[in-house]
C-alpha cells in the first residue's frame, strides 16, 4: 500500500506551510501538479473542488428548505422533477467527464492550445444537446409528471416547475462543462468561485420569488425554478467571461470558436462512455423514485428531503473524486503512470475517512437533519420516511467513498467505457430488481428501496476496485 506523508509534511512548524497552501488553494494556484509533492498537489486541487461541490449541494438544500414550507405536494413536485433532471445531469456530467479526460491530458502534455480547442467543442456540443430537452420540458411537463405517477393535484399546481427547470437546462449543461475545463486544467479555484456566485444569487432570489416578498411576485414552487435558473445563468455568463479573458491555463481565442470535427468526434467518443454510465445510474434513480411514488406522496416527500441531505454530504466527496480524475489525467499526460495510480489511492483513503465520519453522524441523529425541513407533528409519515432513508443509506457511505474515487480515476484516464458495465451490473442487474423484490414482493416498504441502494453501491465499489487494481486504464490513449 502507498505511503501517505500528509501528516509528516504538515506537522510542527510546517503548520504555517499548511495554512499557506490552503490560502493558495482557495486563491488559485499556478503550480504544475505533475511535479510538486503529491500531498500538496492533492491539497491544492481538492480543497477548491470540495468547496465547489458543497456549493452545488447548497442549491438542492436551499430549494427544498423553502419549498417544504409550501407542503408535501410541492416537495413531491421537486422530488419527481429532480428524478427527471437526472437525465440532464447525466449528459452534462458525461460531457464534463470527457472534457476532463481531454483537457487534463493536454495540460499534462503541456499543450494548452489543444486544451482550449477541446473546451470549445465541449461547449458547442452541450448547447446543441440541451435544445432537445428544452423543447421537451416546455411542451410536455404535465405528461412527464403524469408518467412519473404524480397525482392530478400535484400536476396542476406544480407543472411549471419541471417546465422551467427542463426548459432552462442549457445553463446546467454549460455550468458542468465549463467548470470541468477550469477544474481539469488545474484552475479549480475558478470553478469554486463560479458556484459561490451562483448560490449567492439563488439564496437571495429563492424566498423572494417563492413567497412574493416586497415587489417580487409570489410564484410558489415555480419561483424556486426561476431563482435557480437565474443563478446558474449568471454563473455561466461569468464562466464565459473568464474563458475569454485569458488569464488562466485555458485561454479561448476568437479563432478557436469554430466546429472542428476531429476534436469533437474525439470528445463525443469519450463522453458517450461517460454519458452511458451516468444514464444507467440515473435511469435506475428514476425507476427508484417511481417505486417510492407508489408508496404515497408523504413517503416521496420524506425520501426527497433525505436524498437532498445525503447529496449535501456526497457532493464534497465527489469533489475529492474529481481531484483524483484531474491528477490521473495530468500525470498520464506527463508520462507518470505510477504517480497517477498513487494519487487515486491517497484520495480514495481520504474520501473514506470523510464519508465514514459523515455516516456516523447521519446514523446517530437522522431526526435532527430531517426535522430541520419538516415538522414531525404536522407530517409524521414524511418525518419517519426521511429518517429511515437517511439512516439506512448512510451505512454504505464508507465503502461507496472508495468506489466513487476508483471510477472517477478510471474516467480521468480516458477509459470511459469500462465504468458502463460496472454501473450496469450495480444499478440495472442488482438495484432495480432488488428494489421491486424488497418493496413489492417482500413488503419492506421504504426500507426495501434503501437496502437495494446499499447492495448496489457495495457491488459497484468492489467491481471498480478490482478493475482499478488490474491497471489496464494506464494504457488508455486519449
Amino acid at each position: 500500500m502507498f505511503h501517505i506523508n500528509f501528516k509528516a509534511k504538515y506537522s510542527g512548524f510546517s503548520m504555517r506551510q499548511l495554512f499557506l497552501d490552503l490560502k493558495e488553494a482557495i486563491a488559485g494556484s499556478e503550480q504544475d501538479f505533475t511535479k510538486i509533492p503529491m500531498s500538496k498537489a492533492i491539497l491544492l486541487l481538492s480543497v477548491p473542488m470540495v468547496l465547489e461541490m458543497i456549493m452545488e449541494s447548497v442549491f438542492a438544500l436551499v430549494d427544498i428548505f423553502f419549498v417544504s414550507r409550501l407542503g408535501a405536494e410541492a416537495v413531491a413536485t421537486v422530488g419527481i422533477t429532480e428524478a427527471l433532471m437526472t437525465i440532464i445531469y447525466a449528459i452534462g456530467i458525461g460531457l464534463s467527464v470527457g472534457t476532463t479526460a481531454l483537457v487534463s491530458r493536454r495540460i499534462g502534455e503541456k499543450r494548452p492550445e489543444a486544451a482550449a480547442v477541446a473546451a470549445v467543442q465541449a461547449i458547442i456540443t452541450g448547447m446543441v444537446v440541451s435544445l432537445v430537452f428544452t423543447v421537451i420540458g416546455i411542451f410536455f411537463s404535465k405528461d412527464l409528471l403524469r408518467l412519473m405517477g404524480a397525482s392530478e393535484g400535484t400536476i396542476e399546481t406544480g407543472y411549471m416547475y419541471p417546465a422551467i427547470m427542463l426548459g432552462g437546462n442549457m445553463v446546467i449543461m454549460l455550468l458542468f462543462i465549463i467548470n470541468a475545463v477550469f477544474r481539469s486544467s488545474g484552475d479549480a479555484a475558478i470553478s469554486m468561485r463560479v458556484l459561490w456566485f451562483a448560490n449567492i444569487l439563488n439564496i437571495i432570489l429563492d424566498p423572494l420569488l417563492i413567497f412574493g416578498i416586497g415587489p417580487f411576485p409570489e410564484l410558489g414552487v415555480k419561483g424556486a425554478a426561476v431563482a435557480t435558473n437565474i443563478g446558474r445563468g449568471m454563473a455561466v455568463l461569468y464562466q464565459l467571461y473568464l474563458l475569454g479573458k485569458g488569464n488562466y491555463r485555458v485561454k479561448v481565442r476568437a479563432n478557436q470558436i469554430v466546429i472542428r470535427v476531429k476534436e469533437m468526434l474525439q470528445l463525443v467518443k469519450l463522453s458517450l462512455g461517460a454519458i452511458g454510465q451516468y444514464l444507467i445510474a440515473t435511469s435506475s434513480w428514476i425507476i427508484l423514485v417511481s417505486v417510492v411514488t407508489s408508496l404515497g406522496e408523504e413517503v416521496v416527500a420524506g425520501y426527497t428531503i433525505a436524498i437532498r441531505i445525503l447529496l449535501f454530504a456526497l457532493l464534497p466527496a465527489w469533489g475529492l473524486a474529481n481531484a483524483a480524475a484531474t491528477l490521473v489525467g495530468q500525470n498520464l499526460g506527463a508520462k507518470q503512470p505510477d504517480r497517477a495510480e498513487r494519487s487515486a489511492w491517497v484520495v480514495g483513503i481520504a474520501n473514506m475517512i470523510f464519508l465514514g465520519l459523515v455516516s456516523i453522524i447521519f446514523i446517530a441523529i437522522p431526526d435532527a437533519f430531517i426535522g430541520f425541513f419538516i415538522n414531525e407533528v404536522d407530517d409524521p409519515i414524511v418525518m419517519s420516511s426521511g429518517i429511515t432513508v437517511l439512516r439506512v443509506v448512510s451505512f454504505g457511505f464508507f465503502v461507496y467513498a472508495l468506489g466513487q474515487v476508483m471510477v472517477n480515476a478510471i474516467n480521468g484516464a480516458g477509459d470511459t467505457a469500462t465504468p458502463i458495465w460496472i454501473n450496469f451490473i450495480a444499478f440495472w442487474v442488482l438495484e432495480i430488481p432488488l428494489a421491486f423484490l424488497f418493496t413489492k414482493v417482500m413488503g419492506l416498504h421504504i426500507h426495501g428501496v434503501c437496502y437495494a441502494i446499499l447492495i448496489a453501491d457495495t457491488a459497484m465499489t468492489l467491481i471498480a476496485l478490482a478493475v482499478f487494481r488490474r491497471g489496464k486504464w494506464k494504457l488508455t490513449v486519449v
